[in-house]
Parts: C-alpha cells; structure tokens; sequence
C-alpha cells in the first residue's frame, strides 16, 4: 500500500530543499528533480513526497526515488578495489611491504577499508569513510554474502559440494558455504565457486585445506551486491549511486547520524 503524500511547509526554515538534494546526489538538475517530486516518483523515510518546498536533513533521511535508494549524506565516498595477490591489507605497513594504503595514496579522502582479505588473495575490496556502513558490512550479525572464484587441488568429488554446504569442522568451530558449483577441471586443478556469509580469517582456504583440497588461487568476486567485474587488478574504481544505495539496504542502514 502506498504511503499517502508527505505534507511539509514549504516555508520551514529547516534542513535543505529536496530538490536541492536530488541535484547534488547526482540523481537529476534541479529543474528535473523539482518534476520528480511533483510526479510523485520521490519518497523520504517511506512517505511519498510531492511538495516542491520540502526541506529534509540529507544526513538523516533515507531518500528514493521510484524505489531505489538515494545516497544523500555529504562528504562520503565508496569505492571498489581489485587487491592484487601479494598485497597487505592495511593503510599502512610498518614493515614496509605494499599495503592497499598504497593504492589509494592519491585519493583526497582519508578511507579505509572493510573487513580484510588475506596477502594471498587477491579481488574485492571495498573503501570508504563512512564509519557506520564499513561496520555493518564487516559485523557478523548482517551476514552480508561474499563470492569467491577458487584454483584448488583437484580432482574433486562428486558430494564436495554437499559436505561444504552442510558443514565442516574446523578449530575454531563449525563453517558451512550457501552455495557451491564446480566452473570447471583440467588435470590436478580445479575451479570452483562458493558464497557464504562466514567472515572469519582465511575461511575459504582453511575450508578446502580442512577437506583434502587446498587453494591454490583465491579471487573474490563479489561483495553482497558489488560485483568485481572485469575491473582490472590494482585499480580502484568509484561505486555508482545504486551501488551504493544497495550497500545500505543490504545492512538496512535506514538512516545517517
């Protein structure tokens, strides 16, 4: 059922015109946001707006339009990596090796990124400032799904998907995969593709290590519903503004401050 109309002064003194907000998110010129709001294609936390002279926090609100999420908080910035193999995920390294510190060096804002891959795995890694988002994306209780493209000893049985999915053993308790397919076999090697919500260190590799298939190459594909793509290794490329709007449904971040 559709929410009715928001009703707000158009005089009020407070917070920033929608319109304004829609132009500066990069959704549309304000002259086009101003007919997307009188055409009843914006809604701002659940409730259809049509009021040209409505004025909202864009820190606070969580704005769509015809449904999708619109990042409105100033001052953020979100980004895609494709970690090489060999590179320390960490902003900086004492030790002097190649971090991912590295690789952003340029950028003007300070980032950091969320959760970690391992020096040996390459792919999928998101950077941000956005303190809250990056701590949900990495907290346990969300579950945000991660794909991984693994090269793992071969050859592979038949029920290996079954036992992944159903759970192994492992030192510090039991890990089960949502999902598992076989890409392809040649010989001793393998590649195979799994997803699961699991976060613990090298997870992946001590999955496979745990029944007798150890990885030889580990790429992350995906991260909940970013995608890799044919994004080339060592290059960080910005997250689009549905991209971004689907990173903060995916943790149901509702609201900004």
């Amino acid at each position: 059922m559709t929410n009715p109309p928001l009703d707000v002064e158009s005089n009020s003194a407070t917070g920033i015109r929608l319109q304004k907000v829609l132009a500066q998110a990069g959704v549309a010129s304000r002259r086009a946001a101003e007919e997307l709001i009188s055409g009843g294609h914006v809604s701002v936390d659940g409730a259809l707006v049509t009021a040209l002279g409505t004025r909202v926090d864009p820190e606070r609100v969580l704005v769509r339009v015809d449904g999708q999420r619109i990042p409105t908080a100033a001052g953020k910035a979100y980004y895609a990596l494709n970690k090489p193999a060999g590179v320390v995920t960490a902003m900086s390294d004492a030790g002097g090796r190649r971090c991912v510190g590295d690789l952003v060096a340029d950028q003007p804002q300070r980032l950091f990124h969320v959760g970690r891959l391992d020096a040996d795995t390459e792919g999928l890694l998101i950077l941000t400032n956005d303190g809250e988002l990056a701590h949900r994306l990495s907290h346990p209780s969300f579950g945000v799904a991660k794909t991984y493209l693994a090269q793992v000893a071969g050859p592979l049985p038949r029920d290996l998907g079954r036992r992944l999915q159903a759970g192994i053993e492992l030192a510090d308790g039991p890990a089960t995969v949502d999902r598992f397919r076989v890409v392809g076999e040649s010989g001793r090697l393998a590649q195979v593709e799994v997803t699961l919500h699991e976060g613990r260190n090298r997870i992946v590799r001590r999955l496979f290590a745990a029944v007798g298939h150890p990885v030889e190459r580990l790429v992350r594909r995906e991260f909940g519903p970013i995608r890799l793509g044919q994004q080339r290794p060592g290059s960080l490329r910005e997250l689009t503004r549905h991209e971004v709007g689907e990173l903060l449904d995916e943790v149901d971040l509702a609201t900004k401050g």
